[in-house]
This record gives C-alpha cells, structure tokens and sequence, in this order.
C-alpha cells in the first residue's frame, strides 16, 4: 500500500485488452491448417454458454453501476498541513487503516431522533474506530477514541472548499467532524502518528438497515432493562437479538450500562461489534457474493466514503482480507485515556501508555499472540522520502569532522516516564558528546525526534546512528540552536530505539469472546428501577 497512502487516490478500473480481429484475408500461418466445422450440437452449446455469460456480466455490470450509483464521497484528509498536520508518514508495512465514524445528525431521515438544534450538517461523531488489518492478515485492531477525548484539531478546509477552519491546541475529537470527515482523519493522523487509508462515515439509519440486512445481531445483559432517557431501548435479561430501532438504540444510550459514562458506552458498542463480527464470519458472508453484495448494497446507500474507497473492488479487497482473519485475533481496545486536567467531565490521552500503544500500532504488533507483522521502513522507501523531503536527514556514518566534546546537545523527556533521559544523557556522553544536558520533562509526544539548527546535520545525523532512529525522525529547525533530542513515548526504555512496549491488559476483548453479558447501570433496571 505505499507508505500507508497519505492519499488513497480511487483504484483504477481493469482494463482488458481486446482482441485482435482477424479479417477474412488476413494471411493464415503456415502452422496453421483449416478447422473442420463443429458439429451443430457443439456450435447450439457454445451459442448458449455465451449468450448465458453475457447476460450474466451484463447482470454483474449493473449491479456494479447501482453500488457505485449508491455512494457518497468526501476528501480523505483535509488537514491544511499546519504546525500538527500533515506530518510526513513513511511506515511501510502494508497494513490498511480504515476510520470508521458514526455521525449524530440530524439531518434528512435523521430528523426523527431530534432537530437541527441537536446536531446538523456533519455533525458530531457519536462513534470513532480505527480498525487496523495486518499486512499479512494475521490480526486486526479495532480501537475506540472517546467522543470527549481532549486532542489537538489541526487547521482543515471544509467539504464546500471554502476558507480553512482554525484548528485548536486542545479541542473535543467529535467536534472535528463539524468540518468533514476529512479533519477527524487528520487529527487521528496527527494524534496516532498514522496515516489512515480510508474513512466510513455512518449515520442513525445505515445501523439500523445493516442490522437488518444481517436478520439482527445477539446481545445479552445481566438485568432486564429500559433505558427511559433517550434511545428508550428496553431488552429483558439474558439474550436478545436486536435489529432495527432497537439495534440503534443499543448502540447510542448512553445511561443503560455500567457507570453510564461514554467509556462504558464505548464498552457496548464494541460488544455489539464482536457480535456482528462473528454472525458475517459464521455465515460466510464474506464470502458469499449474493450476501456480500446484499451488504454492499446497504453499506454503500447508507453511507460516506472516501473517493478511494468509491469502487467495488476496493470493498471486495477489503472483505477478502477480513474473511481471511482468525476472530481471536480481532482485538477491541479504547485508547488509554485519563480524566483531562482541566475538567473531568472529559478525558485525555493517559501517558506514557497511550504513546507506547501507537507506537505499537505503526509497528505492526499484534495484541493477541499471532505473529506480529512488523516491517521496518524499506531503505528504498526510507532514502525516497529523504531524497523528497529537504528537512530530513540520513544518519552518516564517516568520522565527524568536528569535536564532539564541543557540542550542544539537549535531551527533553517527554515520555511521561520519571527519570528517563538520565540512561540517554550516560550514553551521550560515553560516546564524546560530553557537552550534552538534561532540558527536563516536557507535555508527553507519541514520537521521538532529534531537531537541529543551522550548520548542525552532521551531528544530528550521527546522534541518530547512535541511538539507532530513522532518518525521518531528524528533523531541521532553525528556532534551535545545537542539536535537541526530544524523548517520545515510543521509546519507554533502553538506549537503542525500536523496541516496541505494548502497554499490558490493553485489549478489552476479541471478537471471538461469545461468553458473557453486560452489565447493566441499576437506575435502568426494569420494571423496577434502583432506589438508594
């Protein structure tokens, strides 16, 4: 896929070249002999064969044109390219990112669930999930982002492609919606250190017409309940199987289980994807054309796509790919979050597990024990994005052509882990660079970075030898003076980086785990609801 395809351009048509047509005097060659005339039965067969396989692709044509009729399309990234956006990418490994985004407005046939003043155009995003396929296919990550997490908005240029939108340093993650789909890619880009392939975005009624299309999904809860605060679902205890309205409500009430907070709803909805997960993976849907295209179809009327993702072959690759995947190996995560420091009604990514998380993400590690699909950076792939890219440089390894002992080298923790430049700062100096300081601890960043000011390449280069870090991550900046290491949260330990660190317990299930019920909230109990 390139280098996780910054921009996922529409996949080109097949083109099948015709063959050539002999005339009734074109020169026959000499191995060539005169061909005795089929028997009539054989000539009556092969008539019908092909009249049948036209027919068939004339059938296979139209349905194609109706799905591609169907779609919705906006920009994939809409980042204008500011001080958090548009971060030169150059993973490698194959793997294909697709955000998926549930919007609540109340747009069209959204109307019924609320008014304009709830929610219009866009939208918020009720539901964020970045799902992650495996280069080889081993394993899939499906990460939820809470709707009230605290996250840098890049600068972004509405669908309408009128003037930028100012971005903010700590803004809500479901508001970048309001300007497109496109900007919620570019702040999760910007956030995760990706660059996400494709986007879906859903509304109210594509989760009630895919459960449908499904016959209904199962779900189990521990109490009989009835949520009587705004999605008004009401199931009774044990199994039920849910489609529809009541499909729709499972998956947005926001009071029915647990602590009713948007992370135990983040909780239900994941349930409800594993669920799903393992009723098209039992069926074969994947894998049955008349089902799949019966799921397109839906899909595809329901929902807004990137122009990349506009074409039937781009879905059917993505359903192979998924058909191919052990439901053990499909893990559910919420990102590590903590309450934000400014209001904990909202909450912000939880250091340094959070960075170590995605760190894990760009390296293609798996979460549930299949063999991981980490690919480092081709050289082929590392020296083209030097060669394009005028401030990065490639580590050398000849000998400095100055004195070590002289230089300024600072070292910035932002880890978020106590103590961590101190291995780092030892290292630095063991190798001659005894003029190297500790600048202290810094807000925490997912990646690391050596930045170097004028006249000082060759020694941010051989600093990045030194600690082994790609050439990507050498950065120039004129502000600075010497050179400045900034410690990330993808390097948690040790003087040599690349070393990846899954934050423990940080799958909160498999699509394969059938067993279980949710919990749910007492004050929604039915008939009777709790009363302390």
């Amino acid at each position: 896929m390139g280098r996780r395809r910054a921009d996922s351009g529409a996949a080109d048509e097949a083109v099948v070249p015709r063959a050539s047509v002999h005339g009734e005097e074109e020169p026959v060659g000499r191995h060539f002999r005169p061909r005795a005339k089929a028997p009539l039965w054989l000539r009556i067969t092969a008539l019908s064969v092909a009249a049948m396989l036209v027919v068939g692709l004339a059938g296979a044509g139209f349905l194609v044109l109706k799905l591609q009729h169907n779609v919705t399309t906006a920009r994939l990234n809409v980042g204008v390219g500011n001080s958090s956006s548009g971060k030169s990418q150059v993973e490698d490994t194959g793997s294909l990112q697709i955000l998926i985004l549930g919007t609540d407005t109340r747009d069209g046939a959204n109307s019924q669930y609320g008014t304009v003043d709830d929610s219009t155009g866009e939208g918020n995003s009720d539901v964020m999930l970045l799902m992650d396929i495996s280069a080889d296919n081993s394993h899939v990550s499906v990460t939820s982002f809470p709707r009230d997490l605290i996250v840098p908005i890049p600068d972004c240029t509405p669908a309408d492609g009128g003037a930028p939108v100012s971005g903010t340093p700590a803004g809500q993650l479901n508001a970048a919606l309001q300007v497109g789909p496109g900007c919620t890619v570019a702040a999760i880009n910007d956030l995760t250190g990706l660059t996400i392939d494709h986007f879906m975005l859903a509304d109210f009624t594509a989760v009630k017409e895919l459960s449908n299309a499904l016959g209904g999904v199962e779900v189990c809860v521990d109490h009989a309940l009835y949520d009587d605060d705004g999605s008004w679902l009401k199931l009774p205890a044990g199994k039920s199987l849910v489609q529809g309205e009541q499909a729709l409500a499972f998956v947005r009430t926001r009071h029915a289980f647990g602590d009713a907070s948007d992370l135990a709803r983040i909780q239900a909805q994941q349930y409800f994807l594993g669920s799903m997960v393992r009723k098209v993976k039992s069926e074969g849907t994947l894998t049955n054309l008349p089902k799949l295209y019966t799921l397109a179809d839906v899909v595809t009327k329901n929902l807004t796509i990137d122009e990349g993702l506009a074409s039937i072959p781009s879905m059917i690759s993505i359903a192979t790919r998924l058909a191919k995947i052990d439901l053990s190996n499909v893990a559910f995560v919420t990102v590590p979050n903590e309450a934000y420091v400014a209001d904990n009604a909202r909450v912000q990514l939880k250091e340094p597990e959070a960075g170590q998380y995605f760190a894990a993400l760009r390296n293609g590690t798996s979460l549930t024990g299949s063999p991981a699909a980490t690919t480092a950076p081709s050289a082929s792939a590392e020296a083209s994005t030097t060669a394009s890219d005028p401030q990065t440089v490639v580590p050398t390894t000849e000998a400095p052509a100055y004195d070590k002992s002289l230089q300024q080298i600072s070292i910035s923790n932002a880890s978020a882990i106590v103590g961590r430049s101190v291995e780092l700062l030892q290292a630095l100096v063991s190798a001659g660079f005894t003029g190297s300081w500790q600048a202290g601890d810094v807000p925490a960043v997912n990646e690391s970075q050596i930045r170097y000011g004028a006249d000082m390449a060759d020694v941010a280069a051989d600093i990045a030898t030194l600690f082994g870090l790609p050439a990507s991550a050498v950065i120039l900046d004129p502000t600075i003076s010497g050179v400045s290491l900034v410690v990330g949260t993808d390097w948690t330990s040790g003087t040599s980086f690349g070393s990846v660190v899954v934050p423990p317990d940080i799958v909160a299930s498999t699509a394969n785990d059938s067993g279980g019920c949710l919990s749910v909230n007492p004050l929604k109990y039915y008939p009777t609801p709790f009363v302390q």
